[in-house]
């Protein structure tokens, strides 16, 4: 059975499945922002690259057009010029825009997808028809240029640059939808992101949600047991209480019934048996020297029994505890005390103490009983200081002495467990301080009429 439990308890142990979901969820959090971060960074790479692509497609296109309107610029200024020696010039500037165009064109070819393939073929026979057309006009003379100038630029040149500009509009639009086509591919993994991201999140907190209901559920658990543990000890020891306060009030009543035997029944037939022998002495017969020294000698060991009797008896239970009250019996005790120790004593006694109930007598007896033990045998005190006040609604019992100060641990002796209990069980306070000019005081305190009889029900209730 003992193994079983064992077993049972290790497959039931809930922290390595909880440090095990801990430590997934922590892996799934990590994992997750990683990847997030990952495709987060690689979505706007993308549409960076994306936005970049079409501001530089945009860009060539402008220039592209531009430098078509500045060619027609100088053809217009080479047209209108009627020095000759200028058209070298025009046509060098002339050559390098067409330059310009083909580098422009080769550009674009390389960023435009495949299918802008056709428009920039076209847009390369448009424009080589462009510059072609160019070519016959630095032959011609002053008066070709004033006569056919304006007709030439109206049929061949304004056509074809038209031409080139609808071309560039054309692969703009291309570029336009291209970059519409790539926007929607980039939300469309976007949608799949956030979608990705949602069902991560869902994941994490479904886990978190597991977690978190097994944690209180075995806490719940183990609060319950801890509940019922804890009531089966409150339940222990009230019963382990009241069994030492049946064990207390059995001792006295022992006490009592052994002390009554002592005194009634032993210490009268002593008594009895030295009347007799005091008798047979003084009945003898002339001079017998060894009768009379056994005599002598049976009478002194006669009455060391009964001193021995009588000391035990008041050390059990003085029978003037029970005839004439706490004062007498605590006034022999110090007396008893002080002839035995030879330490001095002194007791203060304040207040009717002889109407104090049976329990709080025999209370007060037995703990001034124990403390001046302690105070001879442990505290080795040279002046013990007893004091005994009753006040309204409260008794009080000091002890004070001058030896060598508190014990490094209460818990070593009974002595001290012993009175801390008797006080517990009249609901009084205990308390052992050390005096500040050395030495250590006793100090408890009982609330005035406690008899101990609600106490067991008492504790059970509170």
């Amino acid at each position: 059975m003992n193994l079983f439990s064992r077993w049972q308890r290790r497959i039931f142990r809930t922290w390595p499945v909880a440090a095990l979901a801990l430590a997934g969820l922590l892996v799934l959090i990590a994992t997750s922002v990683v990847g997030t971060s990952r495709k987060a960074e690689e979505i706007y790479t993308q549409l960076d690259q994306l936005n970049s692509h079409h501001r530089d497609v945009e860009g060539k296109l402008r220039r592209l057009r531009a430098d078509v309107h500045l060619s027609g610029i100088y053809i217009r200024d080479y047209l209108l010029d009627t020095d000759r020696e200028h058209a070298p010039e025009y046509r060098q500037k002339l050559t390098e825009l067409r330059r310009s165009h083909e580098v422009t064109v080769g550009q674009l070819r390389a960023l435009l997808p495949r299918d802008a393939a056709p428009s920039l073929n076209n847009l390369e026979a448009r424009l080589d028809e462009y510059w072609q057309a160019f070519e016959p006009l630095f032959d011609w003379t002053i008066i070709e240029k004033i006569t056919y100038s304006a007709k030439f630029l109206r049929r061949e040149v304004l056509p074809r640059r038209e031409a080139v500009l609808a071309i560039t509009q054309d692969i703009e639009k291309l570029n336009d939808a291209n970059l519409a086509a790539q926007r929607a591919e980039v939300t469309r993994r976007l949608t799949t992101f956030r979608e990705d991201l949602h069902a991560r999140l869902w994941r994490t907190l479904l886990l978190g949600f597991v977690v978190a209901l097994v944690a209180v559920l075995r806490l719940r658990a183990l609060e319950r047991r801890s509940d019922v543990q804890r009531q089966h000890a409150e339940h222990a020891e009230q019963e382990m209480r009241q069994l030492s306060q049946q064990l207390v009030a059995a001792q006295e009543e022992e006490r009592k019934k052994l002390t009554r035997e002592l005194h009634d029944h032993v210490g009268q037939m002593l008594t009895a048996l030295r009347i007799e022998i005091g008798r047979a002495d003084r009945a003898r017969r002339g001079p017998e020297p060894i009768a009379t020294q056994a005599l002598a000698e049976a009478k002194k060991l006669l009455d060391t029994i009964l001193r021995s009797v009588r000391d035990l008896s008041m050390g059990l239970r003085p029978s003037m505890l029970d005839d004439f009250g706490l004062q007498p019996a605590l006034e022999w005790h110090v007396r008893d005390f002080r002839r035995r120790f030879n330490i001095p004593v002194e007791l203060h006694l304040a207040g009717d103490l002889n109407a104090l109930p049976d329990p709080q007598r025999t209370a007060i007896y037995r703990i001034v009983q124990e403390a001046l033990t302690n105070c001879a045998r442990h505290a080795h005190a040279q002046h013990v200081i007893v004091s005994v006040t009753q006040a309204p609604g409260s008794l009080e019992l000091t002890v004070a002495d001058d030896g060598i100060g508190m014990p490094p641990e209460r818990s070593g002796g009974t002595g001290l467990l012993g009175i801390e209990e008797r006080a517990r069980e009249l609901f009084g306070t205990f308390d052992l301080r050390a005096r500040s000019g050395g030495g250590t005081e006793l100090r408890v305190t009982l609330p005035a009429g406690a008899d101990g009889k609600e106490a067991p029900l008492a504790r059970a209730a509170g």
